[in-house]
């Protein structure tokens, strides 16, 4: 996640809260990916793509599930958005009509709610300390008398060890704990928000229910009710599951790790800044993985909000916020050297960047897509821009697979660079695109396409015709959590999923997806944990040399074997 996305965040938060060659018809059709289907199936070149079913819900299959040979039927879904509306969360009872606007600085106002129904004794079990993670439905009233609801999230932290208890990572204006008391109230540094959750009732050990209540811009906004659920706990799940070990695990000196490359027996791991730490880049040596040993730390004055890496031959591309690219030359693996920055034109630099074949990628998601070739790898030469929004992207077969983000899914025809023609879109309600990969199964092209934000989660998709996509499947986890990037590897699905930690799922059968495998690896005590949904596991690479290397905000490189 980077500034350009926790600025959409809280954009979105606000909103909210206010109101190559082409593939013809007759081209014979790609063998359905297996598990001896390569490294990083879905990308026709061989390389890696980027970037409520709890576990509880989706027991592991194990790893002995043999696979699935799936014949292409599907009963076609209907596509609801991220959040399914579950009614209200709490017991306790709250009518926007009934409250004044003067109360605005009074939040935690003991007329604000009412809690007769609830169950308040069970506020004193709730420990005073912990990461939450919180689903907010929102009601807001309307003219005709109406009420509009309005799915949202948040976070908060409380520290038992005198720290600094925060929402929004930002310190509490309030915390009253008291007997059968929960009240919490913080602000919004830039946007000057004010918010109340104020407990109803401890569901269970560490899930948290009761209303909330903003106040925006001086004046009282809108409220409803929420369910919090402590994240790092994650009640009978186990801490691994299908055979997933970690190798080794290397903090990063540069921020918080958002992604790694693998290349020349060197991991790249790419990272923001975080706190009084700049972002940057880490180089290792993971010749040995389970004994990474860290070669270079690279951090550039005034350049170092770096989110996305990749490599081809001796040239490694670094997506900048603040530059568009930084090409760096990795003929000495374990020491890059500084050779350029390419600007993208505009005022998002480049999110990620892809390398597919003989061109580079750059996702600026303020201005397009820009397309370099790269006949000569130090000096990029743009071919073509593809106007949009975009976060990430993924090429199969002379295609190209666009996560728009709040624009939706589309596909465009990579056959004529000089006129790149846009085959079809799957819109979302709501939802943001943020990741995806492709590939062949029953006989039709599917994508796996993820979002982000809160219940952001996996859904399958035919887009054997771009112009009528088609939902077929879903993944899910816990509703108050969010993904991030994904890896598609013969049928398995190898995905960081941000708090959850690394999930792999087996889509031999698009229609059922099954977890066959996990690893939890958040953990509350990590420094420089903060309590916004963008915590976790970000980065994920299969370079094909039977290991998983993950970049995980705290923790830094973390390796796993491949399945």
């Amino acid at each position: 996640m980077t500034r350009t996305l926790r600025t959409l965040g809280l954009l979105l938060s606000t909103l909210c809260l206010t109101s190559l060659t082409g593939c013809d018809d007759d081209t014979p059709s790609t063998p359905d990916a297996g598990r001896d289907a390569g490294i990083d199936s879905g990308s026709d070149s061989g390389q890696d793509a980027g970037g409520d079913a709890g576990p509880q819900e989706v027991p592991d299959a194990g790893g002995d599930a043999g696979p699935y040979v799936w014949d292409g039927t599907y009963v076609p879904l209907e596509e609801t958005g991220d959040i399914d509306d579950q009614g209200l969360l709490a017991t306790c009872k709250y009518d926007p009509r009934n409250v004044p606007a003067a109360i605005c600085n009074e939040l935690d106002r003991a007329d604000l709610f009412d809690l007769s129904q609830c169950d308040v004794t069970t506020l004193g079990a709730l420990p005073a300390e912990g990461i939450y993670q919180v689903e907010l439905r929102g009601e807001r009233a309307l003219a005709d008398g109406g009420t509009r609801i309005i799915p949202s999230g948040a976070g908060f932290q409380l520290r038992g060890d005198g720290g600094t208890s925060t929402l929004y990572d930002t310190p509490l204006l309030k915390l009253d704990m008291e007997a059968d008391r929960f009240v919490l109230q913080g602000q919004q540094t830039r946007t000057q928000l004010v918010m109340n959750l104020t407990g109803c009732e401890t569901k269970a050990p560490n899930i948290l229910t009761g209303c909330f209540a903003y106040c925006t811009r001086g004046r009282f906004s809108f409220g409803g009710t929420f369910e919090a659920h402590r994240v790092a706990l994650q009640g009978a799940e186990p801490q691994s599951s299908g055979g997933l070990e970690l190798l080794s695990e290397r903090r990063v000196p540069t921020g918080h790790a958002v992604d790694v490359h693998v290349a020349k027996g060197h991991a790249y791991v790419v990272s923001l800044p975080v706190g009084e730490q700049q972002g940057g880049l880490a180089v290792f040596d993971v010749s040995n993985p389970r004994s990474p040993v860290q070669t270079a730390a690279i951090s550039l004055p005034g350049d170092n909000f770096w989110n996305s890496a990749w490599a081809k031959g001796d040239a490694l591309y670094i997506a900048s916020s603040a530059s568009g690219f930084i090409v760096y030359d990795i003929s000495q693996p374990a020491e890059p050297l500084f050779v350029r920055s390419v600007a993208t034109g505009g005022a998002g630099g480049a999110h990620t960047v892809l390398v597919e074949g003989n061109f580079l990628y750059a996702m600026d998601p303020i201005s397009g897509t820009f397309i370099y070739e790269l006949t000569h790898p130090f000096d990029p030469v743009l071919r073509a821009v593809i106007p949009g929004g975009p976060h990430d992207a993924f090429v199969y077969e002379g295609r190209l697979y666009l996560s728009d983000s709040f624009d939706g899914y589309a596909i465009h025809d990579l056959s004529n660079l000089e006129d790149i023609r846009e085959l079809g879109r799957f819109p979302r309600p709501d939802g943001f695109a943020h990741h995806n990969a492709v590939g062949t199964f029953g006989g039709k092209t599917i994508a796996f396409e993820g979002g982000e934000f809160n219940a952001s989660h996996v859904r399958a998709l035919d887009v054997s015709d771009p112009a009528n996509i088609v939902k077929i499947g879903a993944f899910k986890m816990r509703r108050v959590t969010s993904m991030h990037n994904l890896i598609l590897r013969g049928n398995l699905l190898y995905i960081a999923w941000y708090h959850e930690g690394l999930r792999v799922v087996d889509v031999s059968n698009p229609t059922q997806m099954r977890q066959v495998a996990h690893y939890h690896v958040f953990r509350e005590t990590d420094p420089l944990r903060g309590d916004n949904i963008f915590e976790g596991l970000f980065g994920i690479r299969l370079p094909g040399d039977g290991h998983v290397y993950t970049a995980e905000s705290s923790r830094g490189l973390m390796i796993f074997n491949e399945l």
